[in-house]
């Protein structure tokens, strides 16, 4: 025990060092692939295509890939590869290129996938001069020029919009038989290719090398984005001169900011923009990745050479990707517009599913609340300072010695019941459940997995031993059908008592985190499950670490979910917030950006983290609010809060060593700023419900980079400070201290786009860069003209008590004087709504008449009702209006403010469950 207790000493003093150790992490050089591939840069590709094995059939076109030796006179074949290119739905097509012979199978991702990608039809339109043109139905084609191998996707317009190999840098390590004396030779001169080492861990490497590598070419491109996660900036730099992206789950302690260290997600995929097109890369590999950058346009010595030898700047980003292990498999989304792609890529990995209502709500944390007294102080504090909250947090002491699906029966004797007073409130409680697992001799878990034989193993096929928080420790291998069964069961309300539907999940340190594992994480050599196949033994009857690393917290959230779905027999949505992420976590859980500080660069850089991550498919990102490590003073508090207020994710979190800041602990004027920024969310929830029931149908993010919205306006292909939610609301939060005037960019001037303070009802006109005046109450949000929000104004202690609250709809009219914009309603929690039980309306303002529509043949037996509508921009103000609901008609009590140019049609009475129509005349 006192190990253990000496680690977790360790542990905890890194945590307070508040900076990251790089000596724990590798640098491309110490990474024998990533240092491998970087240095090969042939002039010329060494794979060609066989044109006489070409073959297309349905929606696939198969050939074979040879490699050649051209430094012979008779050019030998080396090796022969499987290539298959795809045409899928909606522009996308889809290449791997496999080992025809493999030693073994090689391994291909499994979970990222949401079900097997649509097809699409592929026709053969010439053969001839040593290349293949092939086109889908919508018209885009691939040129594949066969020696050397080369892939070109035209668009529409038949211009080369992504071209793959273009700089010689497929490659496709075959997997080879070990021979003896072969790691002590380096064979071929490999360096490592049977083993390697870094500080004090062995990586046993028995398959040896089999990294893969390939090079994307985009063609007039300004930027690209994408590859979340890091701490710096939305659009991509060029990496010549340094270290290339990492895409490793790791929990990085102290991560710093402005880097392009791997951190806790890896999702491999790239978007490029310009003012022609927007296209993307989804590069399907779950094993340790670096990406190389290069941006023609950036002022480096690269892009400078260019424009030397071309004479002129040229518009076009190459991108490098390269993995320890797997195929060559890559998506190439075609696009055209940031959505369409953005669409594309959702369309492969899934969309988040519609979230609990409460969820969207405010959350407030800590590592940790000490005892159900502590709770339940915390609870009345909200209610005695009049700050709603939805849900209280408990971190890892509230179990019985870090035994996870028990209570610490001291501390937290009668769950149940602490459970329930949070409930009667309409509160909920999030417990965290972590993967590692304490070997106790008598704990359920661990004996249950050690005799079932559930745990990952390690090098030898022995149960790994790791260390974490418990100390001594195992993980489950979720890769095993067996452990999901398990792991499912532990959640059901009898294997976990004190829990209800009203208690939801955590999943932290599932990257996974191991104190005493290479670069803080599980051995690379580590085995994981692998089905069953004939005759495979020894190496091919498992699936090591390195495979599936990115993966392995997409496998734990996913068992997670599973459980938490079974335990109510699917009819309650489970709330689960994940730390790791990889490609499709936004299926099963909500993000959030990881142990941050409570510096003001740690807020600035939550805005770009959480932009790129929503690109990624993963809209429900948000940061710690107020910052993990350390304390914020009142003004670094309250900006943050003003800040969380417009991110997906609401919830404050703080270390076990900081001091306490609920928001009452600050004086009285502080309070007072930070209850209003709660209260603006709670406000704004069913805006917020209605981005993402309309995310989930089509793909799109929740949060979104200006270019998106704004293609063709140059000025927004850098901004990463201000975002928009949906297509409606402007935010730019203040991430300085301080300050008294911002400077913001309000963009669409060619569309003359309205822009309204939400404060003040001020109209701007889009034009670029304003400076808006700010005080410490205030941060900058703007409504859109042309579109219409939903609020609700009786903010109550819990969303779950303003359900059948009226709302309050604020049109915020365009150049034409029109607005428009949707709202969605449900019960909040069920999935019922799979079966029809919800409401879809379209709201529009014109001149004429405001009109609310129901847009499906659901019905929801919705109590809710309008009880204020507002307008704003209004020019001509109408002298009468009339309310018109089925049979009934009413006169209603209207309003002007000269000032600010907004009309007040005050309870009008209407009710969302039906349609009806607001008349004016003039």
């Amino acid at each position: 025990m006192r190990l253990i207790n000496i680690a977790l000493v360790v542990v905890l003093t890194v945590h307070s060092t508040f900076s990251v150790d790089k000596n724990n992490f590798k640098t491309c050089e110490q990474s024998g692939f990533c240092k491998r591939l970087r240095n090969l840069k042939p002039e010329k590709s060494q794979y060609s295509l066989n044109l006489d094995s070409v073959f297309v059939h349905g929606n696939v076109l198969s050939a074979e890939v040879i490699t050649v030796n051209h430094d012979t006179e008779n050019k030998n074949v080396l090796w022969h590869y499987a290539l298959k290119l795809s045409a899928l739905v909606d522009g996308t097509f889809r290449v791997e290129i496999d080992e025809a012979e493999p030693l073994y199978p090689r391994y291909r991702t499994q979970l990222s996938l949401d079900g097997e990608p649509k097809p699409d039809s592929l026709k053969l339109v010439s053969k001839e001069n040593g290349q293949i043109t092939v086109s889908n139905s919508q018209g885009y084609k691939v040129v594949i020029r066969a020696e050397p191998l080369k892939f070109t996707f035209l668009d529409k317009n038949g211009e080369e919009a992504v071209v793959l190999n273009d700089n010689a840098q497929l490659f496709v390590e075959p997997l080879r038989v070990k021979n003896s004396g072969d790691e002590e030779n380096a064979v071929e001169s490999d360096e490592g290719a049977w083993s390697e080492s870094f500080k004090s861990h062995h990586d046993s490497k028995p398959r040896g090398n089999e990294a893969v590598s390939l090079d994307v070419a985009f063609p007039d491109a300004d930027q690209v984005y994408g590859i979340p996660e890091h701490t710096d900036k939305l659009n991509l730099a060029t990496t010549t001169s340094g270290e290339p992206y990492r895409l490793y789950n790791l929990d990085v302690f102290e991560f710093e900011l402005d880097s392009r260290m791997a951190i806790y997600g890896a999702i491999p995929v790239l978007y490029a923009h310009g003012s022609k097109r927007t296209v993307g890369v989804f590069w399907h590999n779950s094993a340790e990745t670096w990406v190389d950058i290069v941006n023609y346009g950036d002022e480096t010595v690269v892009g400078s050479l260019v424009n030397l030898v071309t004479g002129g700047q040229k518009r076009r980003v190459d991108a490098r990707l390269m993995s320890e292990s797997g195929i060559v498999d890559v998506f190439v989304m075609m696009g055209d517009r940031p959505s369409d792609v953005f669409r594309q890529y959702t369309k492969l990995t899934g969309v988040a599913p519609l979230p609990p209502r409460f969820s969207l709500a405010y959350h407030q944390s800590r590592w940790n609340y000490v005892d159900e007294a502590d709770v339940r102080a915390v609870d009345e504090g909200f209610d005695e300072h009049d700050v709603p909250a939805d849900v209280l947090w408990l971190d890892i002491e509230y179990t019985d010695g870090k035994k996870y699906f028990t209570w610490d029966p001291i501390k937290f004797p009668h769950p149940a019941e602490m459970v329930a007073n949070l409930t009667a409130k309409g509160r909920k409680m999030v417990v965290i459940i972590d993967p590692h697992i304490k070997r106790e001799a008598g704990y359920f878990l661990h004996e249950d997995a050690t005799e079932m034989g559930l745990y990952v193993k390690n090098k030898d096929g022995k149960d790994y031993d790791g260390w974490c928080w418990p100390g001594s420790s195992s993980y489950l291998d979720f890769f095993n059908p067996a452990v999901i069964k398990y792991y499912t069961e532990r959640y059901k309300f009898q294997n976990f008592p004190g829990t209800s539907k009203d208690v939801h999940i955590w999943n932290d340190m599932n990257e996974p985190s191991v104190f005493n594992g290479p670069e803080i994480t599980m051995p690379k050599d580590c085995r994981h499950y692998k089905s069953p196949q004939d005759g495979e033994e020894g190496i091919a009857s498992f699936w090591e670490h390195r495979h599936v690393h990115n993966e392995y917290g997409l496998s734990y959230i996913k068992g997670t979910h599973e459980g938490m779905m079974a335990r109510t027999d699917a009819h309650y949505r489970p709330f689960i917030l994940s730390r790791a992420v990889f490609a499709g976590t936004q299926r099963f859980a909500a993000v959030w950006t990881g142990d941050n500080m409570a510096e003001w660069g740690f807020l600035a850089a939550s805005v770009p983290m959480c932009l790129s991550l929503a690109t990624a498919g993963v809209s429900f990102c948000g940061s710690d609010v107020g910052g993990f490590f350390k304390y914020p003073d009142a003004e670094l508090m309250t900006r943050w809060y003003q800040a969380g207020a417009f991110q997906a994710f609401f919830r404050a979190h703080s270390h076990i060593e900081t001091k306490r800041r609920e928001p009452w602990l600050y004086d009285a004027t502080t309070l007072a700023r930070i209850r209003d920024a709660v209260r603006r969310r709670y406000a704004l929830l069913d805006f917020w419900y209605t981005l993402f029931y309309e995310h989930s149908i089509d793909g799109l993010p929740v949060t979104r980079p200006l270019f998106q919205q704004y293609p063709q306006e140059q000025q927004t292909y850098t901004i990463d400070n201000t975002y928009l939610l949906g297509d409606k609301l402007l935010v730019s939060p203040v991430v300085e201290a301080g300050v008294s005037s911002v400077k913001v960019y309000l963009p669409g001037r060619e569309r003359r786009e309205l822009w309204y303070d939400v404060d003040t009802f001020q109209q701007h006109s889009a034009n670029g860069h304003i400076h808006q005046d700010v005080n410490i109450g205030k941060i900058p949000v703007y409504q859109r003209g042309g579109t219409i929000i939903p609020r609700k104004e009786r903010v109550r202690r819990s969303s779950t008590l303003m359900t059948n609250d009226p709302y309050t709809l604020l049109a915020a009219l365009d150049v034409n004087g029109t607005a428009e914009g949707t709202l969605y309603i449900d019960d909040g929690e069920t999935f019922d709504y799979k079966s029809n039980k919800y409401i879809y309306a379209k709201i529009t303002f014109s001149p004429d008449a405001m009109t609310y529509k129901l847009q499906n043949n659901a019905h929801y037996p919705t109590r809710t009702w309008v009880e204020r509508i507002v307008v704003a921009g209004i020019k001509t103000a109408p002298k009468s209006a009339q309310l018109i609901q089925g049979e009934s008609r009413s006169a209603l009590h209207m309003t002007i403010h000269r000032g600010n140019d907004v009309l007040v049609v005050r309870k009008p009475g209407a009710k969302m469950a039906a349609d009806w129509e607001i008349r004016f005349t003039y």
